[in-house]
């Protein structure tokens, strides 16, 4: 399905309202005895991981200003992104194969590996490869999870599912800038790697009895016989993968050298990652063809953009209107509750008929947050206003990464699920990594490199003159805003005809 062109199909029905009567009442609900305990596991693996982005991101400025790196700050970021393109390719092709549950163990383990590397840093380098590590790790995860939803619960379900994630980002949302700000200010910035693996061990205990029973090994093939058996190793997929990932690096690396030299590795980049990326995604997708193409093409815009401009606004404010790191994360706290309340407005019943309306809605939402943030580079502007139009635009995020997730999920075969779902991540963490190449490049050329967080990390709240130039961060969400508006343009074509 995912190299086949488009072809013109009936409108997408509504989901008709399950009858309770004739529902068993063990299977009524995500949290009723059949699907209890593998609800509570892997939404616990997606606690972990949101505690870790929250955490993270809070103390990224000082990490980098004490490894002598705010000038590779854009790698911190863009190396996760990057290797979980590979992670994620090969998810998918593992867990169409095996089931979801082994790369989902080796997913949770090299992830926490990753964190280890980077909490025992002893340069920047170093530093961002424990993120590149823990990238392949997390995508590993993020596939494996969605195969899981596929496998393991009926359709009705599933946006109660996707909800419930996006539910779990609400506590580490509020207290992970807290904790995280107190152990970097009293501890130190490693403390936050090295202690979030020791919450690996109590989801990999919940969750793996459930899913051996509910979703282990290959799923049903839906060939012209329907063939059962594990799908062929797609080693094309792989090879893709890997020149995507390699393309990415070298892209991300030209980004930040800014002499004519640089355009060798770009080159070879971009020879790389365009040819490989245009086999990996559904045909069509860069043109936003309607349906499944125009649903994963969206996905890497709203996750693209925003993510962006979330990994500036910690070292913005802690540079340009001298914040500590733990007020800085505050900024992002409430986010974490709209995002679930975004994703929970989705997963009602009656929304269903209004799905690419929320969805066009959430873009709105999402531009406005980030064509906003730059304004409170100006001393009148007041802190607190950021704070409320990033979770608007977080409310906007619920929306449209939960819809469409469901909309993956309603246009995929069940033997196609892991490819699909490999192919909406991997516009994710593509789009991710172009934007932090692009917003890098610009950031370092206009001065953003000379940023530095240590009079934050001392206390200090008084700026100097080389806290580095504003017009470096203003030009970073100009790049996400016009992204973002594009799009509300793709937002409407989710579905494969005119209704």
């Amino acid at each position: 399905m995912l190299n086949a062109p488009p072809v013109p199909t009936p409108p997408l029905p509504a989901l008709p309202a399950a009858d309770p009567a004739v529902i068993p009442e063990r299977e009524r609900t995500v949290l009723s005895a059949a699907h209890r305990a593998l609800t509570l596991g892997i939404v616990s693996v997606v606690l972990l991981i949101a505690f870790e982005a929250t955490a993270v991101g809070t103390a990224m400025p000082v990490a980098a200003d004490e490894l002598d790196g705010v000038h590779l700050y854009a790698y911190a970021f863009s190396a996760y992104f990057t290797t979980s393109l590979l992670g994620i390719t090969v998810a998918g092709t593992w867990a169409d194969r095996s089931g979801p549950l082994p790369p989902l163990v080796t997913g949770i383990v090299t992830f926490a590996a990753g964190l280890v590397l980077s909490g025992a840093a002893s340069g920047m380098w170093v530093f961002v490869l424990g993120r590149a590590v823990q990238g392949t790790g997390g995508g590993l995860v993020i596939v494996a999870l969605y195969v899981t939803v596929s496998r393991a619960y009926p359709e009705r379900l599933r946006p109660t599912v996707m909800a419930a994630f996006a539910a779990s980002w609400v506590v580490p949302a509020v207290v992970g800038p807290l904790i995280s700000g107190a152990v970097t200010e009293q501890l130190g910035w490693r403390w936050v790697f090295l202690g979030i693996p020791l919450l690996v061990a109590l989801p990999l205990a919940v969750m793996l009895p459930p899913l051996r029973r509910r979703a282990s090994g290959p799923p049903p093939r839906t060939g012209p016989a329907g063939e059962g058996g594990a799908a062929p190793l797609d080693r094309r997929r792989l090879r893709l993968a890997l020149a995507v990932a390699v393309g990415a690096g070298l892209l991300q690396y030209a980004g930040q050298d800014l002499r004519p030299l640089a355009l060798l590795p770009a080159s070879a980049g971009a020879a790389l990652l365009v040819p490989a990326a245009l086999r990996l995604l559904p045909r069509g997708t860069y043109r936003a063809a309607r349906g499944l193409p125009a649903v994963v093409l969206l996905r890497g815009i709203a996750a693209g953009s925003f993510i962006v401009a979330e990994s500036f606004v910690p070292l913005m404010l802690v540079t340009q209107r001298g914040l500590s790191v733990t007020m800085a994360g505050f900024t992002l706290a409430a986010g974490g509750a709209t995002w679930a309340l975004g994703s929970f407005t989705q997963s009602r019943p009656r929304a269903e008929p209004y799905r690419e309306r929320l969805t066009r809605l959430g873009m709105v939402l999402v531009t406005a947050a980030i064509a906003y943030t730059p304004a409170v580079l100006l001393d009148e502007v007041p802190v607190w206003s950021l704070a409320v139009l990033m979770a608007f635009g977080c409310y906007g995020m619920g929306l449209v990464i939960s819809s469409t997730s469901v909309l993956l999920l309603q246009l995929s075969a069940p033997d196609e699920a892991g490819n699909n779902s490999a192919a909406l991540q991997t516009s994710d963490g593509l789009s991710n990594i172009l934007l932090l190449a692009v917003t890098g490049a610009a950031f370092a050329a206009l001065g953003g490199g000379d940023a530095s967080a240590g009079a934050a990390h001392a206390g200090d709240a008084a700026r100097s003159a080389e806290a580095g130039s504003p017009v470096a961060f203003a030009a970073v969400y100009a790049v996400a805003a016009a992204v973002a508006a594009l799009g509300i343009v793709v937002a409407g074509r989710l579905h494969r005809t005119e209704r």
